[in-house]
Parts: structure tokens; sequence; C-alpha cells
């Protein structure tokens, strides 16, 4: 594909003619994955009420979590052993094949097994859409094309409960996976074309088979934690699940297959603390799950409008992305990613002192633009955090690992942002009380982030300084 300078690079570019598929395939694959992650919430409640089920309700998503962040670790080894083609055909395959067994299920058990095979290949998906961009796309290009990836989420809360509730409420609410399965085989079958020009990349591995068992144990408790009863067992839920990940990362740092590149443990390498930042961004953006129901019961809002508001704080990281992804002067980049979480901390902290009971128009107003404010600290960061990922290593096999725990991370951190959001809403008492301790309680995740970025400011100078003593040296003598 033709080269793009710093200086010349434009959004357009995305959009060349030979640049089109791929844009298309990275973007719609990401999209994929967060439609179907919003269409059930409004969608389940209705397909009960047909085949049955209900005490397995949780479960739709706790199953398609899991399978995600499995098969989002294999996507390194994917990629060395199928290439971009092979590996993009694998995660459109799975993710249709589990669409179309949710279209025809006749029993919830059913259900859930198409969502175990949607998430499997979601979790792809969502792996290969920042994995690819480092092979597909120049360094000018990349932090635009995260960007553009990342968007997708915001595309997902706006189409996701749209096309849930639509269906649901007309009452044929298996359309809403035959319309999914059909937008999935046309993005699809245009990927031997897109990504013709792609070879494989990586080394061959072996599969990280323990890492992948302890991260599948601690999404499944992270997923259990935000639904059993309020009290002493979901803090045992918590508990048991950081100390999973705790236990993941220890293997990490000494296992030889791993999941997460070695740079990750290294002490004088930023890997680490930019991995820390983005989940605490993240993790912030779970306020979303719950805004459509303090919309209903504190601004007393339709559905349909309630789930709008909802929306909010991804406008804000969307629109966000668009600007500061065309920053390219490194002292830009450097205060952008320092200014993400910081400007999340606070529009969270808006957020929580707007929010009233019974509120008028001009009160839903205001509380929607806090968020949005919450939603641009995302958005100012997260393309240039992603590119100083892509950038990590000389070694292309290395960056491409990293790339790909992108998704991993992002994954995961969505997860437990979920679960701890619950414990915080239930520990609310009123739903006035449950929104205000959310939004701070997440303010308070997303200031530790702050901590995060600066910590990886401080390691990447310090690179910078070496790298520099190091050239210095032969001309000193």
């Amino acid at each position: 594909m033709n080269s793009v300078s710093e200086a010349d690079a434009r959004w357009g570019d995305l959009l060349t003619r030979d640049r089109l598929g791929v844009t298309i395939v990275l973007a719609g694959g990401t999209a994929l994955y967060a439609v179907s992650s919003y269409v059930t919430a409004s969608l389940l409640p209705t397909a009960i009420d047909d085949i049955g089920g209900a005490r397995y309700l949780s479960w739709a998503t706790t199953v398609f979590v899991v399978a995600s962040i499995v098969s989002s670790t294999l996507v390194g080894s994917m990629l060395a052993a199928r290439g971009p083609v092979g590996s993009y055909l694998t995660g459109f395959g799975l993710f249709s094949i589990g669409t179309v067994i949710c279209l025809v299920s006749p029993s919830m058990p059913v259900l859930l097994a198409g969502r175990a095979v949607q998430g499997l290949g979601g979790g792809l998906l969502m792996g290969l859409g920042y994995a690819v961009i480092h092979q597909a796309y120049p360094a000018a290009l990349r932090a635009r094309a995260a960007a553009l990836v990342s968007a997708m989420w915001g595309v997902g809360t706006f189409i996701g409960p749209a096309l849930g509730g639509v269906f649901a409420q007309l009452g044929p609410w298996r359309l809403a996976f035959a319309a999914l399965a059909v937008i999935t085989v046309s993005v699809g079958a245009i990927v031997p074309f897109a990504l013709r020009g792609t070879s494989k990349s990586g080394h061959a591995q072996r599969i990280p088979v323990v890492s992948l068992i302890l991260l599948m144990v601690a999404a499944a408790l992270v997923s259990i934690a935000g639904v059993l009863p309020q009290g002493g067992w979901t803090a045992v839920g918590m508990v048991a699940a950081l100390a999973v990940v705790a236990g993941f990362l220890g293997w990490e740092r000494r296992a030889a297959v791993t999941v997460l590149p070695r740079l990750t443990f290294t002490e004088s390498s930023p890997l680490r603390w930019i991995y820390l930042t983005m989940v605490a961004l993240a993790v912030g953006i779970s306020l979303e799950n719950f805004v459509p129901l303090f919309a209903q019961e504190l601004g007393e809002l339709a559905p349909l409008a309630a789930g709008f508001v909802g929306a909010a704080a991804s406008l804000g990281w969307t629109l966000a992305q668009v600007v500061s992804a065309g920053a390219r002067r490194p002292s830009t980049v450097d205060r952008l990613r320092l200014a993400g979480p910081a400007v999340l901390a606070i529009g969270l902290t808006l957020t929580a002192l707007t929010q009233i009971r019974h509120s008028g128009v001009w009160a839903l107003l205001l509380w929607a633009l806090c968020m949005m404010i919450a939603g641009a600290g995302i958005g100012l960061a997260w393309p240039h955090l992603s590119a100083a990922v892509m950038a990590s290593s000389p070694d292309p096999a290395e960056a491409q690992q990293a790339a790909a725990a992108i998704g991993t991370v992002q994954l995961i951190a969505t997860a437990f942002g979920a679960a701890i959001s619950g414990v915080l809403v239930n520990l609310g008492g009123s739903p006035l009380g449950s929104a205000r301790l959310l939004e701070l309680g997440l303010a308070a995740i997303a200031a530790l982030g702050v901590l995060a970025a600066v910590a990886a400011h401080r390691a990447a100078a310090r690179n910078t300084a070496r790298r520099q003593s190091v050239l210095a040296e032969p001309l000193a003598h």
C-alpha cells in the first residue's frame, strides 16, 4: 500500500481505493462485536417469553464475554499460522455460525451455545482489529486507524439497543440475529480481496493453555460477581477474580508461552503502564450500562429516549477521537495521553454532581453534556495509547503481539468494569444514591489511570534519554 508521511496524513487516507476494503473489514469486525454486545440487552426479555430460560438470562452475557476473552488471546498465534486473511475468515465464520445458532435456537441452552460461538468469533475480530493495523497501515495512519476501530464501540451503543428494541417490539426477535448474520457474511466476503496484500506475520508458538485457563476463570468469576446477591458474596467473587488475575500475571512473567509480550514485564518498558491506563479508561465507560436505567428512574424518560441519553459518553468518545487522532507533535501526543484519564475523571465527577431526582429537560441535557465530557477523555487518549503499544518494540512480531493484546486488555477491563458497576449500583440504596456512587467510584478509578499515564510518560522519557546517551557515546570518544 502507498506510504503516507506524517505531515500529509488525513482521515481520507483510510478510504483510498487500496485501503477502503481493509478499513471496512477492521472497522466492521469491531462494530459487529460491539453491536452483538448491546443487542441482547433489549432482545432477550422478548426471546425468553418465546423459548423460556429466564434463570439463564445473565449467562447470555457471561458466556459471550468469557469466550471473547479466550479467543482474543489467540490472535497472535492465529496470525502466525493463517495470516490476516485466514484469521479474519475464521473470526467472521465463527461469528456467523454462532449468530445462526442464536437465530434458530429452540431453547435457552441452545441460544447460550450460539452466544459462546459468537463470542469466540467476536474475540478474534476484536483482537485482529488492532493487530492487523500494524501491518495494513503505515505508521502515520495507525493512530487514525486505531481511533476508527475503537469508535465502532460508539456505533454499537447506538445500533445495538435500537436493533434489538425494534425487533423485540415488533415481535419477530429472531430477525435481529438474521440481520447480524447477513452483515457478517457480507463483510467477511470481501476479506480475501481487502487483505490480499498482507501476509503471515509473527512467530508460530504453542497455545498458552495455562494463561487461557486463568483468564477464562477470572472472566467467569467477574461475570458471576456482577449478578451475585448484594453483600459478602459479591465481594468474595470480586476478590477471587482479582486473585486469579494476579495469578495470571505471575504466570505470564515466568512462562515460556504467553499472551502478553515479554516487554510488558521489562522494568524499563512503559508498556505495562500504557495497558493500565487503557484499563482505567475502559472501566470508566461502564457507566453506559446503567445510564438508561437512571434516565428512566430519575429523568422519567421513555426507554428509547433513555437509550440515547446512555449513548452520550460514546458520542463524546467518538467525536474526541476524530479531533485527537490527527495530533502529530510528540509533546501534544504526550499531553493527550495524560489528559485522557483526567478528563474522564472530571466528566464522571461532574455527572455525579449534576445528578438530581425528577430531572427536567435542562438538567438532563446538562447530565448528557457531562457524560460527553467523560467520554471525550477516552477519545483524547485511546488512539495515541494504541499507537504507543504498536510502537513499543522494534521487533515486528513482538509489536504485533502487543497490539493484539489491546483487545484482550479492553475485554478484561470491560468485564471487570461491569461487575464493579453492578456492585456500586447495589450499594447505592436508591436510584439517586446508586447513580452518584457509581459515577464517583468510576471517577476514582479514572484518577488512578492518571497515575498510570504519568508512569508511562516517565518510563518512555527514561528510555529516550538512555537511547540518546548511547548514541552520544561514540561521538564523545
